[in-house]
C-alpha cells in the first residue's frame, strides 16, 4: 500500500531528526549542569525526553501504518502532538540550553537573522496567548471537517502540514501556561485560567457531535478493515471519547496546579516582583522613544 511505504519513510527522517535533537539537548543539558549553577533541573529534562517521546509515538512509531484503518489512532496521535507532548517539551526550558558561544560560518548566517528586533518583535506577537487559542481552536476545528480530514488522508503533503499544524499551534498554545513569567502580553496570568476553560468548549463542541452523531461522519473507515472488532460507528465514539476524556483531564490538571502556583505566597510575591520590572522596562523605553522623537 502507497501509505505504508510513505508512512515508513516518514518514520525515518523523523526518528532521526528527533534522535539528532535529543542528543543536542542532552550535550548542552550535560555541559550547563557542570558549568551552571542554576541550569536546567534534572525533571526538567526528563520532562523534555518524555516530549521528544511522544512526538516520535504521533509521527514516526508503528502506530501511524494504522492511521488510514482506525480514526481512533488518528485521534490519537492528533492528542500526542497537541495536547500531551508540547506542554512536556516546553517545561524542559530548551531555550535555557541554546548555546552562548560564538557560533561561526553557516550556523551564525543562520542565527543572527533570529536575534533581530525584527524577530523578537515577531515572536512576541507569535507567543501571545490570543494567537495560541485561535490558532489551536482554527487547527483543531478545521482539520475536522470532513472534507479536508480526508484530504490529509489522501495527499501525503497535506498529511505532513497538518500534523506539523497540529504539533505548533500546540506549542504556542501551551507556552503562555507552561512559562506564563516569558510571556509577552499584558494580560493578567490569573486569566490563563479563563484561557484553558474556553479552550475545552470547541473539543467538548466537536467530541460530543461524534459521539452522540448516528452516522459515520469519515466515510473512508466505512471501508476500513475492521480492528479490533469495532465497527466504524464505535470506533468514531471511542475517538471522540477518547479526545473528550483526554482533554478535560490534561486542562484541568494544568489548571490545578496553575491555580495552587497562583495562590502561593511566594509566587504571588514573584509575580509582583515581575509586573514591577515589568512596568519600569516599559517606563524606560517610552523614555528612549521620547529622547528619540526630540
Amino acid at each position: 500500500m502507497p501509505h505504508v511505504h510513505h508512512a515508513s519513510v516518514e518514520s525515518l527522517w523523523v526518528s532521526a531528526v528527533l534522535f539528532l535533537v535529543a542528543l543536542v539537548y542532552l550535550r548542552e543539558w550535560l555541559r550547563a549542569a557542570w558549568l551552571v549553577p542554576d541550569g536546567v533541573k534534572g525533571w526538567r529534562a526528563c520532562s523534555f525526553f518524555i516530549g521528544l517521546l511522544l512526538i516520535w509515538v504521533g509521527l514516526g512509531s508503528p502506530l501511524t501504518l494504522l492511521d488510514h484503518d482506525l480514526l481512533t489512532v488518528h485521534m490519537v496521535r492528533h492528542l500526542l502532538l497537541m495536547t500531551l507532548a508540547p506542554p512536556l517539551v516546553l517545561l524542559g526550558v530548551p531555550w535555557k540550553l541554546l548555546p552562548q558561544r560564538p557560533v561561526q560560518g553557516l550556523v551564525e548566517l543562520i542565527a543572527r537573522p533570529l536575534h533581530s528586533a525584527l524577530m523578537r518583535q515577531l515572536g512576541r506577537r507569535l507567543l501571545h496567548p490570543a494567537v495560541g487559542w485561535i490558532g489551536a481552536t482554527a487547527t483543531l476545528v478545521v482539520w475536522h471537517i470532513p472534507s479536508i480530514f480526508m484530504l490529509g488522508l489522501r495527499s501525503q503533503t497535506w498529511h505532513g502540514i497538518e500534523q506539523a499544524s497540529f504539533l505548533v499551534t500546540g506549542l504556542l498554545f501551551w507556552w503562555p501556561v507552561v512559562e506564563p513569567s516569558r510571556n509577552a502580553s499584558k494580560w493578567s496570568e490569573s486569566s490563563i485560567l479563563l484561557y484553558l476553560f474556553f479552550a475545552t468548549l470547541p473539543c467538548d463542541i466537536l467530541s460530543g457531535f461524534l459521539v452522540f452523531c448516528d452516522r459515520v461522519v469519515y466515510p473512508v473507515y466505512l471501508s476500513s478493515p475492521r480492528q479490533f472488532g469495532m465497527t466504524a460507528l464505535e470506533d468514531q465514539q471511542c475517538a471522540a471519547a477518547l479526545m473528550w476524556t483526554c482533554v478535560t483531564v490534561v486542562y484541568l490538571i494544568a489548571g490545578t496546579v496553575f491555580a495552587a502556583r497562583l495562590l502561593s505566597p511566594r509566587w504571588s510575591q514573584e509575580y509582583a516582583i515581575r509586573q514591577s520590572e515589568t512596568q519600569a522596562i516599559a517606563l524606560e523605553k517610552s523614555d528612549v522613544q521620547r529622547m528619540e522623537a526630540v
